[in-house]
């Protein structure tokens, strides 16, 4: 994740303790995405999960998911984000949240928000979340389409009030696609009109029903960029009328060399600072800082390596499997800087970047290592056309 308010502005967030996490001798543990169920009432276009009304059988039971959710509080990970399909289909989720909670993980519920009656957010408000993270990918008519059903706006709409009313912080995800960027003026208005604390927007990985969508349904590196200034335009705006909404980009690391960048030009000492929280932060973190887990127990490097498992927490603990760097592709993760081909291998940002997101070079090149074809910094700006100046 990159906080565009933060690099901005200066705002901390509460989660940055996790995005910035300074060396202090202890090992680094992995944030984890739980996927607790395929099941899901809507049927959204994009789904890396593929989720379905109809689910998946074999999903771990209550006593199972206890087992492993006390394994991860054992190996130190700081925190679990609850997430599907669409996790308040599971009769068990308040348990398994206040369980989470009892051992101690910041925990988070990823949600469409569909779900989220008031009674609902009551019993979402007694759990002590960090966050509920509801996702709307645009205006109504075009949620709605990517939803896959009529009314899926209105009744997300309602669990950001419900939420609100019962004082819980909660996120609006949007997932960024040329099918509905242009709504994110509109996103913002939303997010001052609701009071809504933090918004991420997420960049497209092409996996799960977003990879049979392909690239074609992306933004052109030009788009990205005019994306992103209309981001930094409208959150600096928030901030200069005192209001302090946290907000975030996820999924290519790009971003924050973006602002960097920006910043260098403009105000040199803040980039300056700018430059320490991206080296602290240190790129993309699968198979290093964040970690997912399905619903079936399969470990994965993050959310979006369904198709790759490392292991099963059924059979081994999660923290076994973690450290087990002889499986090839984990190894490669945690190492990956001699790995990198093309574009990756020669950016002067490598350390700030670590190649981006490899799922999305693997779909599109078919080859993990290669360059991100979402990166869309120029050649040089990346230094691949001057000498290198500056070390990072």
């Amino acid at each position: 994740m990159i906080s565009v308010s933060r690099l901005l502005c200066e705002a901390i967030g509460p989660g940055d303790h996790l995005r910035y996490r300074k060396p202090d001798g202890a090992p680094l543990r992995p944030i984890v995405v739980w996927n607790c169920t395929q099941r899901c009432n809507l049927h959204c276009i994009h789904c890396y999960a593929q989720a379905s009304a109809q689910g998946c059988p074999g999903e771990l039971d209550t006593k199972q998911a206890k087992a492993f959710i006390h394994d991860l509080a054992d190996f130190k990970v700081p925190a679990i984000l609850f997430s599907g399909g669409e996790p308040l289909l599971r009769e068990d989720i308040f348990e398994l949240a206040g369980f989470a909670r009892e051992k101690g993980l910041r925990t988070v519920i990823s949600t469409n928000g569909t779900l989220i009656t008031e009674k609902v957010a009551i019993q979402l408000a007694r759990l002590g979340l960090a966050e509920v993270g509801i996702s709307l990918d645009g205006s109504e008519p075009t949620n709605d389409r990517f939803r896959g059903q009529s009314g899926a706006y209105q009744t997300a709409l309602r669990g950001f009030r419900n939420c609100k009313s019962q004082g819980l912080r909660v996120s609006l995800r949007l997932t960024i696609t040329r099918f509905n960027y242009q709504d994110i003026p509109a996103i913002f208005d939303l997010v001052e009109q609701e009071n809504i604390d933090r918004a991420c927007f997420y960049h497209l990985a092409y996996v799960g029903r977003a990879g049979s969508l392909g690239m074609d349904s992306d933004l052109s590196h030009q788009q990205k960029r005019a994306v992103l200034d209309l981001i930094c335009q409208r959150t600096l705006e928030l901030y200069r009328r005192g209001l302090s909404k946290e907000i975030l980009t996820v999924d290519n690391h790009a971003d924050g060399i973006y602002i960097y960048l920006k910043l260098k030009k403009d105000d040199p000492e803040r980039a300056a600072r700018a430059l320490e929280l991206l080296r602290s932060n240190g790129g993309n973190g699968a198979g290093i800082s964040i970690a997912a887990i399905d619903n079936l127990g399969n470990v994965h490097p993050d959310q979006f390596w369904w198709h790759y498992s490392l292991g099963n927490v059924l059979q081994r603990k999660f923290g076994d499997i973690w450290m087990d760097t002889s499986d090839p592709l984990l190894a490669g993760l945690k190492e990956r800087k001699g790995l990198l081909k093309g574009r990756c291998a020669r950016c002067r940002y490598i350390d700030l970047c670590r190649g981006n997101l490899r799922v999305r070079a693997e779909a599109v090149f078919g080859d993990v290592w290669a360059e991100d074809p979402a990166c869309y910094l120029s050649d040089q700006e990346i230094g691949l056309l001057e000498p290198v100046k500056e070390a990072c």
